[in-house]
């Protein structure tokens, strides 16, 4: 559930952002209200195409079973991670000139396309932002059933309900927390999700390598423990639970997840350090 609704909160809040800077900006053209529709046809539609894709991926989840679903699963888990790591560094790249770059191209657009060019604008902005949390959702939910999926999503509808909270509390007052500092924080958290993704996915294609025909050796760096702290924290509740689900901690990790693990977070380390975090300007 905490899953669901901080992935739904985050995107949501980015997408909110996009369609804010673009209202702004319609606010000071000519026919402001004929261009204010034609953004929120666009988000629409964008919303549209995500369900459409989500029915996809549910539909293709539905079709496969047995080793075809876990490695589907696997590979649904990766790609969601990599995402998640590719949007961080956008965001550190553009973050800036995010403002400037949309408002820039909705010229652009309105001046070669009329409103079809904002409606468009518009649809490209949110079905991405729509399309990533189809997939974090689908990777980090894939393994639930029953009453755990039901809980998923009443956490996806709470991270919405939340993300319009935050952005009506981001536009009335800074004295609590900055879009700079959010973005900041969200970030972090949102590593440490890929984390947890990542690992889940190795630890599914783990179980498939199991089943084969490898050495010795492949076999004790897959499946063996190199030790057990559950009995200081354990994965499956409470605290450990969390971890695990919002981290990847393991109570009994094998070589592969540590390893996994650990080439995660420096090759993160080692892609975001020489970027400073910029500035997000706040949509006026």
């Amino acid at each position: 559930m905490t899953q669901s609704m901080f992935i739904v909160w985050r995107e949501s809040v980015e997408a909110l952002l996009v369609i804010g800077i673009l209202q702004a900006w319609v606010s000071q053209q000519q026919q402001a209200s004929q261009l204010r529709r034609y953004v929120w046809a666009g988000a629409a539609l964008g919303l549209l195409l995500s369900g459409v894709l989500a029915g996809l991926i549910l539909l293709a989840g539905e079709a496969m079973s047995g080793t075809t679903s876990e490695w589907f699963q696997a590979a649904l888990a990766l790609v969601a991670s990599l995402l998640i790591v590719q949007m961080v560094g956008w965001m550190h790249r553009n973050a800036r000139t995010l403002k400037h770059d949309l408002t820039r191209h909705a010229d652009q657009r309105l001046g070669r396309q009329g409103g079809l060019g904002l409606l468009v604008l518009a649809l490209l902005a949110v079905s991405r932002e729509g399309s990533e949390t189809v997939v974090f959702l689908y990777g980090a939910g894939a393994r639930l059933q029953g009453p755990p999926l039901g809980l998923f999503a009443v956490g996806a509808l709470a991270g919405l309900v939340l993300s319009l909270l935050t952005v009506s509390l981001l536009h009335s007052s800074r004295r609590f927390i900055s879009w700079p500092r959010f973005f900041a924080i969200s970030e972090a958290i949102l590593l440490l999700l890929g984390a947890a993704l990542l690992v889940s996915a190795f630890e599914r294609v783990g179980g498939q390598l199991l089943a084969m025909d490898w050495p010795e050796a492949v076999y004790r760096g897959i499946g063996d423990a190199l030790w057990d702290s559950s009995a200081l924290l354990d994965d499956g509740h409470g605290l450990g639970g969390f971890l695990a689900d919002f981290a990847g901690y393991r109570a009994s990790p094998s070589a592969m997840t540590l390893l996994v693990w650990l080439g995660y977070w420096g090759v993160v380390a080692g892609w975001l350090r020489p970027r400073k975090a910029e500035t997000l300007p706040c949509p006026t």
